[in-house]
């Protein structure tokens, strides 16, 4: 999956070098819903959704013009087409005057050797029939003879027809053939592309959702060799309940080896042990979200003991997927800054944490409070289990990575400009 892909691979790198993490901003802006990018994704889609019927209705035309072609060869087999009767016509009355012509030859030899073979007493009016019959008979044959050759032209020119029609008719049978093998691979390359389109942006169907509102809070100092728990909050504010929330967090101290001090993993009521956020997958709850309700995960934050003192970071990205497979993110990352500071010198009291370093126990949950301002309440608020299936929420989850990475780039922002401002 394209967006997956992109943000598994910014992730990696934004987490490398401030520079880099800045440099990638852009690039996941790119991603979020609500861009023209997204806009033309959606468009680009909806385009090739209507090259594949186009070229679904030119095979579909294809397979029944073929079908017309192949009917239209077999017709000029069958006894009762025009052409095969003329055919079949002409032919039975060129051999009938062939038959004609024949008897006619026969009857002017016949006359011939009467005449020849009257004896030579024979009358003039015995002559004069007998040449009677040759010149009567010779004119039969003549006609005959004109009659026949008429006739085999006739019988020529309708089998030359029936001939003409059958090789076109294989023509075109040819013809319908091959546009229908063109019109089924156009319809193939129609669909595939289609099919990559779908699966490399699968998650065009996602959008920004102002009602799912997330904040970060947690220790404001964490000593080196310690860690500390933040609580991640994924608020519904809206008046339609969610499918399984989730989200996606990063830590980084702000030195220049952004990742090198710090580990990060996350927890909740539903996924109770620590394990680390998966760069792709993110995390989930596997819970609905109701209107005014909120969900809880824990981010624990472990500080290298070699850690030096400094400034550090927990931003994170709320998402959420629903039963029909619709699925959004927060429009804003949320992060928490907090300060890194070096565990205190035997016999020199009051020099470490100030605070957040003995919470490191497991403490995932969900709020029990309704939402206010977006971050507390009073009581009220549990989450039903809907079963929901899980295969759009990393898409979500990686727009959240997005979102939480751009979220974490102003604050390095914000960092290097305080650095160089003073």
């Amino acid at each position: 999956m394209k967006i997956r892909r992109i943000v598994a691979t910014a992730v990696a790198a934004a987490v490398t070098t401030p520079v880099v993490l800045l440099s990638a901003v852009p690039a996941f802006a790119d991603t979020k819903p609500g861009t023209t990018q997204t806009q033309d994704q959606k468009t680009d889609i909806e385009a090739l959704r209507r090259l594949v019927t186009k070229a679904q209705a030119a095979y579909d035309a294809s397979v029944v013009a073929e079908q017309k072609a192949k009917e239209a060869v077999e017709a000029l087999d069958k006894a009762d087409n025009p052409l095969v009767v003329a055919a079949a016509d002409a032919k039975k009355a060129a051999a009938e005057a062939a038959d004609a012509k024949k008897a006619a030859d026969a009857k002017l030899d016949a006359a011939k050797k009467a005449l020849s073979e009257l004896p030579t007493d024979a009358t003039e009016e015995q002559k004069t029939a007998a040449q009677q019959a040759v010149t009567t008979a010779e004119t039969e044959a003549t006609a005959a003879k004109a009659t026949a050759e008429a006739k085999a032209a006739d019988s020529a020119k309708a089998t030359d027809a029936l001939d003409d029609a059958r090789v076109a008719a294989f023509r075109e049978l040819g013809k319908a053939q091959e546009t229908k093998k063109k019109a089924g691979q156009e319809l193939d390359a129609a669909k595939k592309a289609l099919a990559d389109a779908l699966e490399e942006e699968p998650g065009d169907e996602c959008e920004v959702d102002a009602n799912l509102v997330t904040s970060v809070t947690g220790p404001k100092k964490i000593t080196a060799g310690a860690s500390g728990v933040f609580t991640f909050r994924v608020t519904n504010k809206g008046k339609v309940e969610l499918g399984e929330v989730g989200g996606y967090a990063e830590a980084f101290n702000m030195s220049d080896d952004l990742d090198k001090y710090l580990h990060l993993t996350w927890s909740s009521a539903t996924s109770p042990k620590w394990q680390a956020v998966d760069e792709e997958e993110g995390f989930s709850s596997l819970s609905s979200l109701k209107p005014g309700t909120s969900f809880d995960f824990k981010l624990k934050v472990a500080v290298d003991a070699k850690a030096p003192a400094g400034d550090g970071v927990v931003v994170a990205g709320g998402a959420y997927v629903n039963k029909d497979g619709s699925c959004g993110w927060a429009e804003e990352g949320s992060y928490a800054e907090f300060g890194i500071v070096k565990a205190a010198k035997p016999g020199k009291p009051g020099s470490g944490s100030t605070g957040g370093n003995g919470n490191t126990t497991q403490q995932g949950g969900q709020s029990n409070t309704p939402v206010t301002n977006g971050t507390s309440g009073s009581t009220g608020g549990t989450l039903a289990k809907t079963g929901a299936g899980s295969s759009t929420m990393p898409i979500a989850l990686a727009g959240a990575a997005a979102v939480a990475l751009g979220a974490g780039a102003m604050v390095v922002v914000r960092r290097r400009k305080a650095g160089a401002d003073a």
